[in-house]
């Protein structure tokens, strides 16, 4: 297996981006990542302002994926995480999150993390190891890793996590893929920011589809498909992700667009993955047991 150092780190999706490594379809490949900060939280007690906010968000890579040509679908395997340190680091405060305009001052805080849980004050919480950011090279300029879009990037979808397929857009010879920003758990909307932030080992592979119209990304679990968009307001987001679900069950099973639609509001269900990003993130999910 080939094993990616965290020290590869880009902080923007670029066709520009020099690979690290090229990697062929089906060939199983270990990321290593940094936290979200950059690894450089040790302390509850560090200085906010000794956080370097240019390195925050890194992504391992990128990956050149051999075969991979523009038009293209690249389908990452998530096949397993491995949380690397044994404490998270979580921000919040003033401009942050949610209630970033109440706070007077920001906040640190350490996360023990043992026995498959994460020991935040006095609650003990299983761990859901995750990927926040995942993505692939846009056609043209540059998107901030923090960034989520149609290229993936800072998607902060807590569904992105151990047996999970995600499928993104190969804009670029190569596809350039890159992942970073894990969390050992994280409840949908981030709201103060940050999840429970951790360096991890993820080992994926990938596949290479060819001749589809899919609205990506997209991701696919053991038992539901999901179409996620990333826009300025959640309802923008709500509508594009709906209507990608819509394209995506007339392109592959023939629904027409009144029963695609009877069948999502019947059983579909649309759930929020961040609302602190630069752009809001939203997912419509479909149990795959329709799909049959």
């Amino acid at each position: 297996m080939i094993k990616i150092k965290k020290e590869n780190s880009i902080f923007n999706f670029s066709k520009t981006n020099t690979p690290i490594a090229r990697v062929k379809p089906k060939e199983k490949i270990c990321i290593e990542t940094k936290d979200a900060l950059s690894d450089e939280i040790r302390s509850e007690n560090q200085p906010f302002d000794s956080i370097n906010w240019e390195k925050v968000n890194p992504a391992t890579g990128p990956l050149f994926i051999e075969g991979a040509k523009e038009g293209d679908i690249l389908e990452v395997n998530i096949e397993s995480i491995k949380i690397t340190r044994d404490y998270g680091v979580m921000l919040t405060g003033k401009d942050m999150g949610v209630l970033g305009d109440s706070f007077e001052r920001s906040f640190i805080k350490i996360v023990p993390i043992k026995e498959n849980k994460a020991f935040l004050y006095d609650y003990e919480i299983p761990l859901k190891p995750m990927i926040g950011v995942i993505g692939t090279a846009p056609k043209d300029g540059s998107i901030p890793c923090g960034t989520p879009g149609e290229h993936g990037g800072n998607m902060d979808c807590n569904i992105i996590g151990e047996g999970t397929t995600v499928y993104l857009p190969v804009h670029v010879e190569g596809a350039l893929f890159a992942l970073g920003d894990l969390h050992a758990a994280m409840g949908d909307g981030e709201v103060c920011v940050t999840g429970v932030e951790i360096p991890a080992e993820v080992s994926v592979s990938f596949n290479i589809i060819k001749d589809k119209n899919w609205k990506l990304p997209m991701v696919k679990t053991e038992k539901n498909i999901y179409t996620l968009s990333s826009k300025p307001s959640l309802d923008e987001a709500s509508i594009t992700a709906t209507k990608n679900m819509v394209h995506f069950l007339n392109q592959e099973y023939k629904l027409s667009e009144e029963k695609a639609m009877f069948l999502l509001s019947a059983t579909g269900n649309l759930q929020i993955c961040q609302v602190v990003d630069p752009l809001k993130t939203v997912r419509m999910e479909l149990p795959l047991e329709f799909l049959k």
